[in-house]
C-alpha cells in the first residue's frame, strides 16, 4: 500500500481513480454468509433461485460493499479518517462469476465547523460489473486534518 499525506485543502472535487477488477466466486458467497450469519436461500440455495427472477443465487449486497470499498483500499492517508458512509444503494444484483472494480470520485469539501483543523470530504464510491452497468454506489465521507 502506498502512503500518501494529503491535506483537507489537496483535495480536488472531480478527482479519481478506478482499481483493478475482482471476480466474485462461490467461495465469496460462503465465506460471508459465515461471517455475516446472513444464510437466506436467495445467496446460498441454488436450486431456491432457480425459482426466481434473476434464475441465479445473487451476491450479498453487504459482500459487494465490503469487497468494493476493499478494492480501493490502496492509499494510506495518516491524516484522513473515515467518517461513514451515506446514500448506500444496491443498485443491480451481481452473480457468481461477476467481475466487479471500483471507481472513486471526489464529489464534495466542506470545513467542519465543530471541529476545527478539519473538514469533511465525500467520495462517491461507483461499483460496476463486467458490462459496465453500476451494481452499488455508495458515499464514503472523510475526515480530513487541514494544513497546519
Amino acid at each position: 500500500m502506498l502512503e500518501q499525506v494529503k491535506y483537507f485543502e489537496d483535495f480536488v472535487i472531480g478527482e479519481g481513480r478506478q482499481t483493478v477488477g475482482r471476480t466474485i466466486t462461490e467461495t465469496d458467497f460462503v465465506v460471508h454468509a459465515g461471517h455475516s450469519g446472513d444464510f437466506f436461500p436467495h445467496h446460498l440455495d441454488a436450486e431456491f433461485c432457480k425459482t426466481l427472477p434473476f434464475g441465479q443465487r445473487i451476491a450479498h449486497g453487504t459482500m459487494v460493499f465490503t469487497i468494493g470499498v476493499g478494492l480501493t483500499a490502496t492509499i494510506i492517508n495518516p491524516v484522513a479518517f473515515s467518517y461513514g458512509y451515506d446514500r448506500l444503494r444496491f443498485v443491480k444484483p451481481v452473480f457468481i462469476g461477476d467481475t466487479i472494480r471500483s471507481r472513486v470520485e471526489i464529489i464534495a469539501t466542506e470545513p467542519m465547523e465543530k471541529r476545527p483543523g478539519f473538514g469533511r470530504v465525500t467520495e462517491r464510491l461507483t461499483v460496476t460489473n463486467q458490462h459496465g452497468d453500476t451494481v452499488l454506489v455508495a458515499d464514503h465521507i472523510y475526515m480530513v486534518e487541514r494544513r497546519p
